[in-house]
């Protein structure tokens, strides 16, 4: 175990901050040792590669794999007791995976033909005016008045720092307009000489801006005021993210499961036992293919994650302060906060240059306070940079990474390559879980095919009684209600049936003519009763409305429309009566006593 000191005296010097170069080594102090080299680990054995210290591999491989070209880590490189993050790795944390090694192996078995190399390249009044600027220069003033308020309040807001007369952006444009001392001479001299003749509009609020003492000085002072905020933002939020970041890598179930399926399959593919992996690595992951069904390695693993951790998240939703961090330059943010302490030294120099000249004492008070506190959260920020950038080392150790290689990480690249991963695996992860789904209604249709659909489901014993059971429920009521309703008129229209006086007065009747007679043509009685005409009304109302009814609300299959021939009206119907086998057909024949 190593003192701090030890430590200490290992690690590199820090990097230069805010521009000073790094102090020179103290005498007698030792320094950092060179990184360590392969070169005097015995050779490994052949037709095992991978046994760089002896170690024997964790699985047994028949066939020949493709390889996973990964920074194997080692817990030599984590074993430092001064960093609380590196009593214990993340990689002695993992749960191991079994796999299907018979399975992977052949997946990823090494195929003999290459696939060949192909190399792309990618591809207004007429009035007179004193005009003493260029056209160019005259032309960008006028431009800008027309954001400015009126060019006689412009002096009393800067003078006040009024910000409700004047924002951020009309002083950042009025920056760009400050006169230099040769065009204020020239502007005075042309006034001089023609006194008469007003000046142009862009003469004129040069003019007035070169009566402004210590112009420069007050602007941007007021704008340091007015960014300040802006700034601070852009600085403290990044820094915030990367902390909290860090915190949700290293508390994540489903980035370990991932990790832990991750190396048990390279360590298989490989034919090693390493611990872990730089995680860089993880970029290469959705591009690493099988050699059979060329899908990608990170959808192999995505498969075995879902299907042995079910609990597991997709990622990417879990990792959110990470997603943003990629979006950030650490490197400008260190600039920019630089930039704010230069700057906030500037404004102490430009308010004692201010203060010469005439500004009210509540004024002086107010910026000098600002600047003061300005100064102190300034100083806050540096310490909170420094200590972040500490911790993200430490993190680094945390996941195995060399203490010699953590400066050289880029934070940006760093969450750049675990964002997306992120979202690749997101995305794999739907397709796998919808595969999935698929699969599994696929199993569910094959359970019931070749089966009637009385065989399954909720239509699983329903008893059959020598012909299918009718569907119940309203309509089917309603039908069986009118079916009743029409068996009894027609019955009733059949009492009586000995003579054609029988059937329905107030129709032309017709007798069926008999082989070797005429047929005789008789004449219905004029004056028939009401009663007997709605009768029939009622019988024709109901057939036409079994007639229109609809195929959803028929009972009976639709039967085979008969031909013409054997067509029969219901005039003659009614007249001549039903056969015996028409009436057995309607459930009519309840007695011999019904004539044809």
């Amino acid at each position: 175990c190593m003192n701090t000191a030890d430590v200490n005296d290992h690690l590199p010097p820090p990097p230069p901050l805010f521009g000073c170069p790094p102090p020179p080594p103290i005498p007698g102090m030792m320094m950092p040792p060179p990184p360590p080299f392969l070169a005097s680990v015995p050779p490994p054995h052949l037709g095992s590669p991978q046994l760089i210290r002896g170690e024997p591999p964790l699985f047994q491989k028949k066939k020949k794999t493709i390889r996973l070209f990964w920074n194997e880590v080692r817990p030599i490189d984590w074993q430092y007791s001064n960093h609380k993050r590196c009593r214990e790795s993340l990689w002695s944390k993992l749960d191991p995976v079994k796999l299907d090694t018979a399975k992977l192996e052949n997946l990823f078995e090494t195929k003999s033909k290459e696939l060949p190399v192909t190399k792309k390249t990618a591809a207004d009044g007429k009035r007179q005016e004193i005009i003493v600027l260029d056209s160019k220069r005259s032309n960008a003033i006028n431009i800008g008045l027309t954001v400015l308020p009126p060019p006689r309040t412009i002096k009393t807001a800067i003078l006040n720092f009024d910000e409700y007369a004047l924002s951020k952006e009309g002083i950042e444009k009025i920056l760009t307009m400050i006169p230099t001392e040769e065009e204020t001479q020239k502007i005075q001299e042309a006034q001089l000489a023609n006194p008469d003749t007003p000046l142009g509009s862009a003469e004129q609020f040069l003019l007035i801006l070169s009566s402004i003492s210590e112009l420069s000085a007050r602007l941007q002072l007021w704008a340091f005021k007015m960014d300040y905020d802006a700034l601070e933002k852009e600085v403290a939020e990044p820094l915030q993210d990367l902390k909290e970041g860090m915190d949700q890598l290293e508390k994540n179930k489903t980035l370990r499961c991932i990790l832990s399926t991750l190396l048990a399959i390279g360590n298989f593919l490989n034919g090693t036992n390493a611990k872990g992996f730089e995680l860089s690595y993880l970029e290469k992951v959705p591009e690493v293919k099988d050699t059979v069904h060329k899908q990608s390695l990170l959808h192999h693993v995505c498969s075995i994650v879902v299907e042995k951790f079910p609990e597991s998240s997709d990622l990417y939703s879990e990792i959110g302060a990470i997603t943003r961090s990629a979006k950030v330059d650490f490197d400008q943010l260190q600039e920019n906060l630089c930039q704010m302490e230069r700057r906030c030294k500037a404004s102490w120099d430009h308010l004692k240059v201010i203060a010469k000249h005439e500004m009210k004492p509540a004024l002086k008070q107010r910026m000098s306070d600002f600047l003061k506190d300005c100064a102190e959260r300034i100083i806050i920020l540096k310490i909170v940079h420094r200590r972040i950038i500490n911790r993200f080392h430490s993190f680094l150790l945390f996941l195995g990474h060399p203490p010699y290689a953590i400066r050289e990480v880029s934070i940006h690249r760093f969450s750049k390559i675990l964002s997306e991963f992120a979202l690749e695996y997101r995305t794999t992860r739907e397709r796998v879980l919808q595969q999935k789904q698929k699969r599994a209604n696929h199993r569910e249709r094959n359970k019931t095919r070749g089966k009637m659909i009385t065989e399954s489901g909720k239509f699983a014993g329903t008893p059959l009684e020598g012909q299918e059971s009718q569907p119940q429920g309203l309509g089917y009521t309603e039908d069986a209600a009118e079916h009743e309703q029409m068996t009894a008129v027609l019955r009733t229209s059949l009492q009586g049936g000995d003579s054609p006086s029988s059937v329905l007065p107030g129709l032309r009747t017709r007798t069926r003519a008999t082989r070797g007679h005429t047929a005789l043509l008789s004449a219905a009685n004029e004056d028939t009763s009401n009663c007997t005409n709605d009768t029939a009304d009622e019988i024709m109302e109901r057939i036409v409305k079994s007639a229109t009814q609809g195929p959803s609300q028929r009972t009976q299959p639709r039967e085979r429309r008969r031909s013409r021939a054997n067509r029969k009206s219901l005039r003659r119907t009614l007249k001549n009566g039903l056969t015996p086998e028409e009436a057995q057909a309607l459930g009519l024949a309840s007695s011999s006593e019904m004539q044809v």
